[in-house]
């Protein structure tokens, strides 16, 4: 982690004019996190002062260091690394702030312990991590540059950006620098955030938009590819584990490749709103633990998927049904080693294909299926003396792996420059095609969310037609008499109501469900709305009888009265903003 050279901070940023509501909107709070030998984890400053309860600060405390501290680490020297962590806020189980942190342990035997330990985090309501991840690469440099003068600048900067606009592309100003960024939309975002019903409607479609430039779910920026390279055919399986809100351990040797892979888990089943619970990076320290621990054999893990270092949580979880090894043990680097290329005495010209060629005979050859078979012999446990990307589970999948995607994917070769810009190009491949996997698979449910406008000659003023109403043996009825769609057919084994069936089961289903049906319903009022607005009311009653006339003034009259009440409440706001302001 290094701080570009062109950064610097204007001197003349007047900290002590920080708008704290503009801050928030952004972030919660700052924090300097340090390791005492004493007290143990604790919070050493936080601006602003007051932003946390000391329930918060010990969770926080505990959070932002890794489990472990690497064992490949030579004394004198200084090892940073960034990750994400979530936890329940208190009094609100469903809610869960995105928190970054970037930890350094620096080696100097002049120290005790021969060393020392400290985290910078940020706090925030918002899971957005495009944001964060170069705030921090940022922040946490500058802070062991200048101490904590470093929160209160950053702070100031943070406190002049423009709100958060969420699906859009954003230019926050960072001292002379400037973070492009898109925020992920509004769809898949929490609604304890207090998103609006304005959300687009796009997502359920039969097909993904065409500008890929738009972010579509959360973590639309993280490396699928990289991360998941050696177990690229199980991308499949895990997207339906993931869908059907199934608990999955994530394993991988450091913090910010375990906080990848959860992420680019999470990615794929955009444009979904994942309600499975999430943790990037989950240690023994995280509130959960004692009660996911207490869990006797035969009772069900909750829906969770934890990305973790910590092998001892293979003994402590041994009831989790599915479990991930991903990435590398390579040092200060979470870049995955690319798999050595068969001499052939020549230089290729170009970057060559990933392709599913190489991918099944090394999948199929007799070494790697007796390593496999092994490794099912063997178990998760096998991690404790040899890291090994792996997936142990007994669910069969229903989706085949794409074979056409697998061949596009390219293998660029040992130079760093190039596989990073290939790794981009792979990582757009893949996204594209679970986006398009999983808007065909929530398709069917399309007519549930279809907005109505009023006939040609009946009367809007009336009480618009509620949506249709769902019934999921119904829907499963009819979806098995309908098929699952041409694109699903071909990708989809015979088994595929199943998978349906888990899914209206699992814990995504609903959340995503009522979420899409409040917007329906929404925009079922905009538009019958705007057809009231719109009507030549002389002309609508000129063929009515009196009766009808009498029924019809009744429900104008009714209506307008909705809308002076709507009108009076939007006033009424607006006067107690302006009379705060001059306050503030």
């Amino acid at each position: 982690m290094s701080r570009s050279p062109s950064f610097s901070v204007k001197p003349e940023l007047p900290s002590s004019k920080i708008d704290s509501d503009s801050l928030s909107r952004w972030v919660v709070a700052f924090c300097i996190t340090r390791f005492d030998l004493e007290q143990g984890q604790l919070i050493e400053e936080c601006f602003p002062s007051g932003s946390l309860t000391p329930e918060e600060e010990l969770e926080i405390a505990f959070s932002s260091f890794p489990d472990s501290i690497s064992q490949n680490q030579n004394r004198a020297s200084i090892h940073d690394c960034i990750f994400i962590f979530r936890f329940p806020r208190r009094g609100n189980s469903n809610s869960h702030p995105a928190n970054g942190s970037s930890s350094r342990q620096r080696h100097d035997e002049r120290l005790k312990r021969g060393g020392e330990q400290k985290s910078v985090v940020i706090l925030s309501h918002s899971p957005y991590s495009s944001v964060f991840k170069p705030l921090l690469q940022i922040m946490g440099p500058l802070y062991f540059d200048i101490g904590k003068k470093a929160l209160e600048h950053i702070a100031a900067y943070v406190s002049m950006w423009s709100s958060p606009v969420p699906g859009k592309l954003m230019e926050l100003p960072i001292g002379n620098a400037t973070l492009k960024v898109n925020l992920p939309p509004v769809h898949s975002l929490p609604s304890d955030l207090g998103v609006s019903f304005e959300e687009s409607t796009s997502s359920m479609g039969p097909f993904p938009p065409n500008n890929q430039s738009v972010p579509q779910g959360l973590f639309h920026d993280s490396d699928i590819f990289g991360i998941y390279r050696g177990i690229l055919l199980q991308l499949w399986l895990l997207w339906e584990l993931l869908l059907i809100g199934e608990p999955i351990l994530m394993i991988a040797p450091t913090p910010p490749q375990c906080c990848e892979a959860v992420s680019a888990l999470v990615s794929l089943v955009a444009p979904l709103l994942c309600s499975v619970d999430f943790r990037p990076y989950f240690t023994i320290h995280d509130p959960e633990f004692a009660r996911l621990n207490s869990l006797q054999e035969g009772d069900v893990f909750p829906p969770m998927v934890l990305g973790v270092t910590n092998l001892f949580f293979l003994k402590a979880f041994r009831n989790i049904p599915h479990i991930v090894s991903v990435g590398s043990p390579a040092i200060n680097s979470i870049r995955l080693p690319l798999a050595p290329r068969a001499s052939t005495g020549r230089i290729p010209a170009r970057a060559e294909g990933f392709g599913l060629q190489n991918l099944s005979l090394k999948r199929f050859s007799p070494s790697n299926l007796l390593n496999s078979v092994k490794l099912r012999r063997d178990g998760p446990l096998c991690l404790m003396t040899e890291h090994k990307e792996a997936i142990w589970s007994t669910y069969v999948a229903t989706t085949k792996p794409d074979t056409s995607i697998l061949n596009r994917l390219i293998d660029a070769g040992m130079s760093p420059r190039v596989e990073e810009s290939m790794s981009v190009v792979n990582n757009e491949i893949l996204r594209r095609h679970f986006l398009e996997l999983t808007t065909n698979f929530l398709a069917p449910f399309g007519p549930y969310f279809r907005a109505t406008t009023p006939s040609e000659g009946s009367s809007p003023f009336a009480d618009p037609p509620p949506l249709p109403p769902f019934s999921a043996d119904e829907f499963l009825v009819s979806l098995s008499a309908r098929g699952p769609g041409k694109f699903l057919s071909k990708r989809m084994r015979y088994n595929w109501l199943d998978l349906y069936r888990r899914f209206l089961r699992g814990q995504n289903f609903m959340p995503w469900f009522r979420r899409r049906r409040a917007v329906a319903e929404h925009e079922q009022q905009r538009l019958w709305r705007q057809a009231r607005m719109k009507t030549d009311i002389q002309h609508f009653i000129s063929k009515m009888s009196e009766l009808e006339i009498v029924e019809s003034f009744n429900a104008i009259e009714r209506h307008l009265l909705g809308e002076m009440q709507i009108s009076l409440t939007c006033t009424g706001l607006c006067e107690v903003l302006a009379t705060i302001r001059p306050n503030m």
